[in-house]
């Protein structure tokens, strides 16, 4: 069954459902520090704290400004947010074509979004779809535009029968979609193999459209082919090959494929590498599992479990000088800390003064939708540094 694991797993997921959007005290920015006058100054020295808790309905936090010479508190604002439900979701989706395909996204702002500060673009990892990020669009509305897209091959977008499935094809797709729909400078935030073509796209010396790149517990290749220099791997690494063998007979894929896609299945997987396992619920599991009911969803899972690991993010980091933060979950089964990918990552702060990095206590390899509240308190600040630069 390591195999299942390990196809099904880079699968992510998205959280419960609830209501559409905010209910809030106060119309005030999700984070940011409401600016005041006192004693007829401008505050600008102002630390910010946040304690915030995570139900499966919503997220409550609690911001408190406080004046950094006197620690007086001056300010304090609940937020409650809900995530967007998944029919709203697919309601306010849209579809745009790249090179004869749709490609499904989503285009969502906030009531008090600034439009000075760059949009935002998130791209899931495998398996999932823009679904996987309901419980960040809200909050991550409150200051900036946010689009998210469906890569092709999952979620709605189009799933083609004999597509050859590479890094380098999705990473094109986000710079078109910059270009044509954004079409301003944007921070990517990607998880799993969406941080690795953020990575790629990010790398192209051509491009002036990426301001700024987030990655979440970001994959080593398209598939585990990649990762040689870890020992667990070079172990599997016969078992990799022959699975691969078995997936180019079409009957076996077909049979694998279909036990892969139930709903047990992918809730064992989906506990496996969640840290929180009260994220995987059955709304999540739904919104895997949709997709991979589509025409075209085998030849997909085939071709990219099968095919080329693509480029190495060791090669491509060196190339990035852009303002970079990464999440790292430390509970993740696919991509460790510990092992060559996680490693890499992790030394690169030390390194490199553009890049900053945050690793997430009890969280598996989709931070994001395990604990969405912990990857919001590193985010939401960190972009509110690129806003005002």
């Amino acid at each position: 069954m390591a195999w299942a694991v390990k196809a099904t797993a880079i699968l992510q997921r998205p959280p419960p459902p609830v209501p559409l959007i905010l209910a809030h005290r106060r119309a005030v920015d999700l984070l940011n520090v409401r600016r005041k006058i006192i004693g007829g100054s401008s505050i600008d020295g102002v630390n910010l704290t946040k304690s915030c808790s995570n139900s499966f309905a919503s997220s409550t936090c609690r911001s408190t400004s406080t004046n950094a010479a006197s620690g007086e508190i001056i300010d304090d604002q609940v937020l409650t947010i809900t995530p967007l439900e998944v029919n709203t979701i697919k309601e306010i989706c849209s579809k745009w074509e790249w090179r004869g395909y749709s490609i499904n996204y989503l285009k969502f702002e906030g009531q008090n979004g600034q439009k000075s500060n760059p949009p935002l673009l998130l791209v899931h990892g495998f398996g999932a779809s823009v679904a996987h990020w309901r419980r960040n669009i809200p909050t991550l509305a409150q200051t900036n535009t946010v689009y998210a897209i469906d890569l092709l091959g999952f979620g709605a977008s189009d799933k083609p029968i004999g597509f050859e499935y590479t890094m380098e094809a999705w990473a094109q797709l986000i710079l078109d979609f910059l270009k044509e729909i954004v079409q301003k400078p944007t921070v990517l935030i990607g998880n799993s193999v969406g941080s690795l073509a953020c990575v790629i796209a990010a790398a192209d010396a051509q491009n002036s459209l990426v301001g700024g790149l987030v990655l979440l517990n970001c994959a080593g290749g398209m598939n585990n082919k990649a990762i040689v220099d870890d020992w667990r791997i070079k172990l599997l690494f016969p078992l990799l090959w022959f699975i691969d063998f078995l997936l180019k007979q079409k009957g076996i894929a077909s049979f694998i494929f279909e036990r892969v896609r139930q709903r047990e299945s992918l809730r064992n997987v989906l506990l496996s590498v969640y840290g929180n396992k009260d994220s995987v619920d059955e709304d999540l599991i739904q919104i895997i599992r949709e997709p991979a009911l589509d025409e075209g969803a085998l030849d997909a899972f085939v071709s990219i479990v099968t095919g080329p690991p693509g480029p190495n993010p060791v090669q491509l980091m060196p190339k990035i000088k852009l303002p970079v933060l990464i999440l790292w979950g430390d509970e993740d089964p696919f991509t460790p800390l510990d092992g060559p990918v996680g490693k890499y990552f992790s030394s690169l702060p030390a390194k490199v003064q553009n890049i900053s990095l945050s690793v997430l206590q009890g969280v598996g390899h989709c931070p994001h939708d395990d604990r969405p509240n912990l990857v919001h308190e590193k985010l939401v600040p960190w972009l509110a540094t690129l806003s005002s630069s």
